[in-house]
């Protein structure tokens, strides 16, 4: 209580207060902005480091948290990635874009995946195991962006150019669904993840009810990650976050959040005055 009431005590050395305001001022004025900033984040993670109490800045650049010296050697070839990216990309649009040129109205998503490929394609090629050695990972994947996983599955040649072609026509026999759901293609998806909010929480009760099976040694989990693509626009909804506190309180580092922030929703960008990044 008693260093509550002395923060509201008069300034005890006005003179150094106006110095140090002297200062900042003079440092913008001859060495502009960025200098100032550069400054001012300098001092207060050194009041930090020297058990300064300073509240918590919420609003940070978009940079990297890695800094690059310590980030390791890409473990993949970047250019054929890049080269692979760039075709399912395309193919993903195409598709779209074709189901809607045949079938006036049909819809679809194109910014999802154009803008989450890179997150996907390192997860393909490093991340996600398979399930040729043991139970693998778990995905949920994000359901507006089920056409650059149909066109992923395409360049694998698991689906062809005919399905492609009837991308949301499954009522018909031969077509590709909306989003993921295995009940319309038993034999392509694995867990549905439309509507709102249904992949977020079932990827947290699925991490929980793993941890459950390897702490009673029904069945060895220790390897199995499951991951949960999710947009940016969705969290807004309290249904996508509502059971964080869950795996909070459960300790679940069996689990992984993708969040893909483009920015952008159906109704407009995210946090238009904000920086949704920032508040994840």
């Amino acid at each position: 209580m008693k260093k509550r009431y002395r923060q509201q005590l008069p300034d005890r050395d006005p003179q150094e207060t106006v110095e140090w305001i002297d200062s900042i001022a003079s440092v913008i004025d001859i060495k502009g902005q960025e200098r100032a900033r550069y400054l001012l984040q300098t001092l207060i993670r050194e009041a930090r480091d020297r058990d300064i109490a300073i509240p918590l800045l919420t609003n940070s650049p978009y940079v990297n948290t890695i800094p690059p010296e310590s980030e390791p050697d890409y473990p993949g070839d970047e250019v054929i990635e890049r080269k692979i990216r760039r075709i399912i990309r395309w193919n993903a649009a195409m598709m779209v874009s074709k189901a809607n040129q045949n079938f006036s109205g049909i819809g679809g998503h194109i910014s999802t995946y154009a803008s989450a490929a890179s997150l996907y394609e390192v997860g393909f090629h490093h991340f996600f195991k398979g399930k040729d050695k043991g139970i693998g990972d778990f995905i949920y994947f994000q359901g507006h962006a089920s056409p650059g996983i149909y066109s992923r599955a395409y360049l694998e040649d698991r689906l062809t150019e005919d399905q492609l072609d009837h991308f949301r026509r499954e009522a018909f026999g031969k077509g590709l669904s909306s989003y993921p759901h295995p009940r319309l293609m038993p034999d392509f998806w694995e867990f549905p993840t439309v509507s709102m909010g249904l992949g977020p929480t079932n990827a947290i009760y699925h991490a929980r009810f793993l941890r459950y099976l390897r702490e009673r040694e029904i069945i060895d989990t220790s390897e199995s990650r499951v991951w949960a693509f999710v947009g940016d626009g969705e969290c807004d909804e309290p249904e996508t976050l509502h059971a964080l506190h869950l795996a909070h309180r459960e300790k679940l580092d069996n689990l992984t959040f993708v969040i893909n922030c483009n920015l952008q929703r159906l109704d407009g960008p995210v946090r238009g005055n904000g920086k949704i990044i920032q508040e994840l």
